[in-house]
């Protein structure tokens, strides 16, 4: 990493007349290794300019952004809290292997079964009614730990 080795003054008024040109990042990366001999990688130019306070006039492309600012991580739910019950039948409906109900986070019921590829099927009471893809993911781990509880 570059952070010692800093630039002095003359040379960080050449890089902050690259930045007022409208030079790129990688431009700028390339004049400083030509010029000062510095061999930096993309993010150490990034942070050399946040250093000297430069911004570059590139629209930074989004996935550069995201690699900067770690996004804010959701905060993580235990899976108790989510509202997801599972429970299993006691006797399989016919042509599963197991099957049982669920309740998804917003009160929606279905029965879910196993077939006999292991394959899970969900069927909501209401007709069309589409789970998130948290609860279905919830949904999934709850009858997972359900099933190894009761030995499956």
């Amino acid at each position: 990493m570059m952070h010692g080795m800093t630039l002095d003054d003359a040379q960080k008024k050449r890089v902050a007349e690259w930045v007022a040109s409208g030079k790129k990042l990688s431009e700028i990366q390339d004049l400083l290794a030509r010029e000062f001999g510095l061999r930096l990688t993309y993010m150490e130019v990034r942070l050399l300019l946040a250093e000297l306070n430069l911004v570059p006039q590139e629209p930074e492309p989004p996935a550069e952004a995201k690699e900067v600012k770690p996004a804010e991580p959701e905060p993580a739910r235990p899976a108790q809290q989510t509202g997801v019950k599972v429970t299993v039948d006691e006797l399989a409906q016919p042509g599963a292997l197991l099957s049982g109900k669920v309740t998804f986070s917003d009160g929606a019921r279905a029965t879910w079964y196993l077939d006999q590829f292991g394959r899970l099927g969900v069927v909501p009471e209401k007709q069309g009614y589409r789970p998130s893809a948290t609860d279905m993911e919830q949904f999934q781990l709850a009858l997972e730990s359900e099933l190894a509880r009761l030995g499956y």
